[in-house]
């Protein structure tokens, strides 16, 4: 039987997450020289590097819940270089610009990788690369745009794959073609999250669970049980940010599901040919994303329903639960791409949100004259670009202009979110046609994209 919810597949086999109750919240009134919300990836790095670098510093974090309950410790575990939003930097800033932030989050996945090694968190890290896939003539010629901008980004260690040497890599059915990347690794999302979280408490950061933050303002973060006062505040809190007072309508949630199956047998795995531990994606409009555990089973994830009214996260977020008919979906996705695994069970189905801008760029702020700072908006890549996000936010609190305090993500505004309903019925209708647009590619053959999907990524604000 699926456990449907539960947090996450991540968090239910934990080797020791479900069993520890959350650290102890706030209080009383507080104060701090930095005070983080948020214990996921994006507040946790910033803090970490915080101490490293001035270690006298007061750090403060509050996480409402726990750190990594939530898309810290329930994405798909891609570690990758992608961003959000760089070919709008390219037209904005130039393509050196764009480029310079490109290498920066090439640079990130080695530096994840290396900090978790140098802290002691095994956070189940394989480096495979990112295996992305073409299943029809549509697809593979987006593939071959996709894998040429990429190569001008400066990725000469890209290979462009056909098919035969693409299911030489993963045997997946009715593939014509492939892009791979070295620069991404497979991890277990929430060991990431509690072995770093562990290392900001040797560091000296304090950490308060349990605590949710209701308004953030200048000098100041005001839960229920007491205010932390700091001369920066930064909001690191994602697909949760539009449940703080004021903030409705810049960041949508937008949801998220995933499934994995049972431990697969070494047969299953000679038959599907996937050995290297490379993450896997597609170049569908309602995209995937996969890879292999640690434990030998798939995990497979996409868009089920992708928003809710209101901007709310709403029980799925809570719980994780996800609905009946995006399991059977996410069931019907893996089987096409794996037609062996037909009958295999599903042992764990679980739900996230992440936070989309308006213009679909991921960004990092500092307001020197209110101290307040922001970092997100990473459109499902954030588990790298955390980590990129947080040393920026380190550079701008302390003052020092950097390399990272110069890439063009650095300080971009976006405009906010329509009101509803305009919202939920534009975000619904888009993901409806965009799933008519695979649809139609996969029915028709055609080698073009179909004119539905460029339509409605003009709407969407995504080009």
């Amino acid at each position: 039987m699926t456990i449907n919810g539960g947090i996450s597949f991540w968090y239910a086999t934990h080797p020791t997450a479900p069993a520890t109750p959350p650290r102890a919240p706030l209080t009383a009134h507080a104060t701090a020289d930095v005070v983080i919300v948020g214990g996921g990836y994006t507040g946790l790095w910033t803090a970490y590097y915080l101490k490293k670098s001035a270690p006298d510093l007061r750090v403060t974090v509050l996480e409402q819940k726990f750190c990594g309950y939530g898309a810290s410790g329930r994405n798909g575990g891609w570690l990758y270089n992608g961003i959000a939003g760089r070919d709008r930097y390219a037209a904005l800033h130039g393509h050196e610009a764009a480029l310079r932030l490109q290498r920066a989050m090439n640079d990130t996945v080695t530096e994840v990788v290396d900090t978790a090694a140098a802290e002691g968190i095994d956070a189940d890290i394989r480096r495979g690369g990112v295996l992305e896939v073409a299943r029809t003539p549509a697809q593979l010629t987006r593939l071959k745009a996709f894998h040429a901008a990429e190569l001008s980004f400066g990725e000469s260690d890209r290979v462009l794959l056909d098919a035969t040497a693409t299911r030489a890599r993963i045997d997946i059915a009715g593939a014509v073609g492939s892009s791979w990347t070295p620069h991404g690794a497979r991890i277990h999302p929430l060991k990431l999250v509690t072995g770093l979280a562990a290392a900001c408490e040797r560091l000296g950061v304090v950490i308060h669970e349990s605590t949710p933050v209701t308004q953030i303002g200048p000098g100041r973060a005001v839960t229920p049980y007491g205010t932390v006062r700091a001369p920066h505040v930064l909001r690191c809190t994602e697909g949760f940010t539009a449940a703080l007072k004021g903030q409705k309508r810049s960041w949508l949630p937008m949801n998220s599901s995933m499934i994995v199956t049972a431990p697969l047998p070494a047969s299953v795995w000679e038959t599907l040919n996937w050995s290297d531990g490379a993450t896997l994606g597609d170049m569908a409009h309602a995209y995937m994303y996969a890879q292999r555990t640690a434990d030998d089973r798939i995990a497979i994830g996409g868009r089920g329903v992708p928003y809710r009214f209101g901007s709310r996260a709403a029980a799925a977020e809570n719980t994780g639960r996800t609905e009946p008919t995006t399991v059977t979906a996410l069931t019907d996705l893996l089987t096409s791409f794996f037609p062996a695994l037909a009958g295999t069970e599903i042992t764990h189905a679980w739900s996230g949100v992440l936070g989309v801008p308006r213009d679909w760029c991921a960004t990092v702020t500092l307001d020197r004259a209110t101290g307040l700072g922001w970092a997100g908006g990473y459109v499902g890549s954030g588990v790298a670009t955390a980590n990129l996000a947080g040393r920026t936010l380190r550079d701008l609190v302390l003052g020092e202009t950097t390399d990272l305090t110069a890439l063009p993500w650095v300080g971009h505004r976006v405009r906010r979110w329509e009101p509803e309903p305009f919202r939920w019925l534009g975000v619904h209708a888009l993901y409806a046609a965009y799933r008519e647009a695979d649809r139609r590619e996969a029915t028709t053959h055609r080698p073009t994209t179909t004119p539905l999907a460029t339509l409605a990524d003009r709407i969407a604000g995504r080009h």
